[in-house]
């Protein structure tokens, strides 16, 4: 094999003979690089595609996946808010059932009482009508429409116990003043040992003024009670009374009950009306066991004859 180089500056050409292992050589040479560089690009080919295919597959699998946890987010919120609504419709179920106990209630309680409900006055506030109109099926507007409802029955909870509560203030009103209205004796089955007024001193036989009335049932013991509702403001004992027991009845009316043998009251106690305060006894300046009986109206005595005689009310 020859090889000519020709220098083309100097126009001159120069003859290279290869023989042998050199011509051999040189023809591996030329023969093998064009199949070399094919199999490599083959072979970065290969790679790129095999290296798109994994992409390819990782790319759906993440997709799956996020798929699967979006569809398990979205049944988690159905149900939530399912359980929500439940919650909201039970709710405004036992809102609706206070309310009415709470209107029957207060009506009943007025009857009873003998005074006007104020619920009555207000029941043109809470008339209601108009068409059934469904509530929506979107869960949010659902919810917006019970949670209104709610808090309008809320409200008128709140009105009709503010109701009760103007109830129970005129009862306790009443109350007081009918069990603070003082009548009746202060001991069962006794009669009037010593009027009120001037008598002879049952001591020293000279005359004196009474103010009080003596009852008694000839023996010691007898329950004491008081005549009408009220605080006990002095139980001990008291120059010439013995043990006694003094009750502020209001409305400027207070009641005492002298010579007791023992008081069951303290000073502060609240007492209703037949509540046992003492028994009888003979303390103090006494001839012998019987209670001693004042009124006083306006801080001034008054003779309690005409409070014993007194109806109840």
């Amino acid at each position: 094999m020859k090889l000519i180089f020709i220098d083309q500056k100097h126009g001159q050409s120069r003859c290279l003979e290869l023989k042998g292992w050199l011509r051999a050589l040189l023809s591996l040479c030329l023969l093998g690089t064009p199949v070399g560089l094919g199999y490599f690009g083959y072979q970065v080919a290969a790679g790129q595609g095999q290296g798109s295919l994994v992409f390819n597959q990782q790319s759906a699998e993440n997709w799956q996946k996020e798929l699967e946890l979006q569809a398990r987010q979205l049944e988690l919120i159905r149900s939530n808010s399912a359980q929500e609504l439940d919650a909201l419709t039970l709710k405004l179920a036992k809102l609706q059932a206070r309310l009415s106990r709470l209107d029957a209630l207060g009506e009943r309680v007025a009857d009873l009482a003998e005074i006007d409900n104020p619920t009555v006055a207000n029941q043109v506030a809470y008339a209601a009508g108009g068409p059934a109109i469904a509530l929506s099926d979107s869960p949010t507007e659902t919810g917006q429409d019970f949670q209104l409802a709610i808090a309008q029955l809320e409200r008128q909870i709140g009105d009709r116990q503010q109701q009760l509560g103007a109830i129970e203030d005129l009862l306790i009103d009443k109350r007081w003043n009918d069990e603070g209205f003082v009548a009746g004796r202060p001991i069962e089955n006794a009669w009037i040992a010593s009027p009120y007024g001037r008598r002879p001193d049952p001591i020293s036989g000279e005359m004196s003024f009474h103010g009080g009335i003596d009852l008694t049932t000839g023996k010691a013991g007898a329950e004491i009670h008081s005549v009408a509702a009220g605080v006990v403001t002095w139980a001990g004992p008291r120059s010439g009374y013995g043990l006694m027991v003094e009750v502020n009845h209001g409305n400027g009316f207070a009641t005492r009950y002298a010579h007791s043998q023992e008081l069951l009251v303290e000073v502060g106690d609240v007492i209703d009306r037949g509540e046992n305060v003492a028994l009888v006894g003979s303390t103090g300046r006494s001839t012998g066991p019987h209670v001693h009986f004042e009124v006083y109206k306006n801080g001034r005595l008054v003779d309690p004859a005409s409070y014993i005689r007194r109806t109840l009310r």
